[in-house]
């Protein structure tokens, strides 16, 4: 065998053909390229990143786009590249073997493999010039082969440890934690709002990352207690974040984090899965609250998804890089010249005193990235201003898109468009909703099973992992709810079901792998309950489980009941020790603490939704079960009539149900109770 030659340029991961053209001699992850290792008895170079990572970029051009590194790559390494956003399983697998040798973690990730896929030395960013303290990334190159060559023996035991502690360290969270009630999700939330920054809002110092799943949570709590402490550390942040620089202040939606603790200055990368859970949680807050900046952030983060994320084929590509044209922030920071150029000087000076765009720059180069740290006085004034920065900016080279259809973080798109339309109106949002899941429905379903991302219409070879399945059947309920239509509501189940039997340890209740069990063998079965930068895999499937579960015929109700309660009980522990890095989990348990909370109104025509399902979308709290049919049109609404021939609503907790009613004030006293 002999694959002297780069093969990404027929990967389905535009980061892979990003690197196409490069010297080294990248193969994508597979068996022909491990068992290439073994019949040269070289080492296995894996270098994991993504599209719009900054360094990532870097370092292949420093490294990778030169001939002489890419000579001794060659020579004495099989080079494999992986995208993380692609391949989730083996960057967390990786990842973790970084994390312990090294005590930190990051993109691009470097780790040297036996044949076998051990990992025997881990790394992130090399340069190519020793500096502070680093070597070249040659002089790693050279030290890795020397070592492979002269002390095989200390190369295979220290693989065989890293394996050893990569095994145990994924094993199931301990059972018989503390039980998922108001005594633990208090403790939880008094917890995090114990580590709020009263000074910038948020949590933490920088570098500061949007805690959307986060303020979901405190955002249920609030919704179930009434406490207004809680409300009001949801909304500081809520508010910091959109008059800071991590949100665009002129096209709407939000950069991955900010580089300072004030929110000023963004990485300035733009991913869907941030835009799709804050479009969630700012939605949310403007039904609840009626408060007008978080609804018009929803709708300009709505807007911005569909204006610059949607594929032509509907579905949403992953993410905005960072970079444009090799420089972060060309696209998006001004100066007080560049103002007065596209506004005149009467505009621009208007426009650089609303912005916050000082003559010394808040940026780079005496640039400034826009803040809107109050509201202006003159609504129809900064409506053209807005336009007119927008149409200049449109005129600045853009950053590149990644087009990769990632399954998960579409479901989450899915989620957010589908619950925002119907509370706020929007039903363009829901027919969005719909176009998406159908995309991936027919394009991400290879012979019964999902897939994890597509490129131009084209489903990747990498499995869908529990995230996947789980962020998915998420969505697919939302839109079941919203439209009555049985068929998200048949797909979501048919995923739930797989996971069951696919993902779940049948030894420990409750636990679940991120990988199939008939999926590709890895050093390690990958397996994290906590939350990140998106949900876990667990706690969205656990949360499409609790909704499943009230949608239902009454024996799969029992089953959905009983994996969601389990995997409920099994999370307690990181709720109780680590809440904030369980913010999906402590949503989805604020859910299940309600009951969950179903609404089930019975309509008297099925032309239109009436006034009263409208209302109850609007005031359900999150995770509550909403839906609006005819009687007997779905297990909710089995025997479920129109009172006096007008709309009534159905209101239960779990298994307990109220009164019926028709009047509105009835059914908010119901529904906030």
């Amino acid at each position: 065998m002999s694959l002297e030659r780069n093969t990404l340029g027929g990967a389905t991961s535009p980061y892979l053909r990003q690197h196409a053209d490069n010297p080294v001699y990248w193969q994508q992850w597979g068996p022909e390229a491990l068992a290439w290792a073994r019949e040269r008895n070289v080492p296995i170079l894996l270098s994991i990143g993504y599209a719009s990572c900054h360094w990532c970029h870097v370092m292949a051009h420093e490294s990778f786009e030169d001939a002489q590194t890419a000579a001794v790559m060659n020579e004495h390494f099989v080079c494999i590249k992986v995208d993380r956003e692609e391949r989730p399983d083996l960057d967390s697998v990786y990842m973790n073997a970084t994390v312990a040798m090294t005590g930190q973690g990051g993109w691009p990730m470097t780790c040297f493999l036996t044949p076998d896929g051990a990992p025997f030395y881990c790394g992130t960013y090399y340069p190519p010039q020793p500096r502070g303290g680093m070597p070249s990334f040659t002089q790693l190159l050279h030290a890795i082969t020397d070592t492979w060559h002269t002390r095989r023996g200390e190369v295979d035991n220290a693989a065989a440890s890293v394996v050893t502690e990569l095994r145990r360290s994924s094993g199931a969270l301990p059972a018989g934690g503390p039980p998922v009630d108001v005594t633990l999700l208090s403790g939880a939330v008094a917890s995090v709002l114990r580590d709020e920054d009263r000074n910038h809002g948020g949590f933490g110092g920088a570098p500061k990352f949007p805690p959307s799943m986060l303020l979901e949570g405190l955002l249920r709590s609030y919704e179930r207690t009434g406490a207004t402490p809680v409300l009001d550390v949801a909304v500081r942040t809520a508010e910091a974040m959109a008059r800071g620089g991590i949100y665009d202040q002129i096209g709407g939606g939000f950069a991955r984090y900010s580089v300072d603790a004030g929110w000023v200055v963004p990485h300035f990368e733009k991913m869907l899965y941030d835009n799709a859970l804050l479009l969630r949680f700012y939605a949310h807050l403007a039904r609840r609250t009626d408060y007008a900046l978080a609804r018009r952030v929803a709708e300009e983060t709505a807007e911005f998804m569909l204006r610059d994320l949607r594929t032509g084929a509907g579905a949403f590509a992953s993410a905005l890089d960072a970079d444009t044209d090799g420089e972060e922030g060309l696209t998006y920071a001004w100066t007080h010249t560049q103002l007065t150029e596209a506004l005149g000087p009467d505009e621009g000076a208007w426009a650089a005193e609303t912005f916050a765009v000082t003559q010394e720059g808040t940026f780079e180069r005496g640039s400034s990235v826009l803040q809107l740290l109050a509201d202006p006085s003159d609504d129809a004034r900064f409506a053209d201003v807005r336009a007119r920065l927008f149409a200049a900016r449109e005129r600045r080279p853009q950053p590149a898109r990644d087009d990769k259809v990632v399954t998960a973080w579409n479901g989450l798109a899915i989620t957010a468009l589908a619950e925002a339309g119907a509370t706020l109106d929007r039903p363009e949002w829901v027919w969005a909703a719909e176009e998406c899941a159908r995309v991936l429905l027919t394009t991400h379903m290879v012979d019964g099973r999902l897939r994890r991302a597509s490129l131009a219409g084209v489903a990747g070879e990498s499995a869908g992992i529990l995230e996947d399945h789980g962020a998915l059947a998420t969505g697919l309920l939302a839109l079941h709810q919203v439209t009555g239509s049985d068929e998200w509501l048949d797909a979501a189940t048919g995923l739930l079901d797989t996971s069951i039997d696919h993902f779940a340890d049948p030894d420990e209740a409750g636990s679940w792998f991120d990988t199939a069990d008939d999926a590709e063998t890895l050093v390690s079965r990958p397996r994290d309950p906590l939350d990140g930068a998106t949900p876990s895999g667990a706690s969205v499937t656990t949360e499409a489980l609790l909704t499943a579960s009230s949608l239902v015929d009454a024996d799969r109700s029992t089953k959905y009941a009983a994996a969601a309660a389990d995997s409920l009980a099994r999370a307690a522990v990181v709720m109780q020790r680590a809440p904030r890095s369980a913010g999906h989990w402590l949503a989805v348990a604020e859910a299940s603490v309600r009951g969950p909370l179903q609404i089930a109104v019975s309509e008297d025509s099925p032309d239109s939704p009436s006034e009263l399902a409208r209302q109850a979308r609007r005031l359900a709290p999150g995770g509550a079960v909403v839906v609006a049919g005819l009687t007997d049109s779905m297990p909710l609404l089995a025997d479920r009539r129109p009172i006096g021939g007008v709309p009534t609503a159905y209101v239960c907790r779990g298994f307990v149900c109220d009164r019926p009613v028709t009047d509105l004030e009835d059914l908010r006293e119901l529904a906030s109770r």
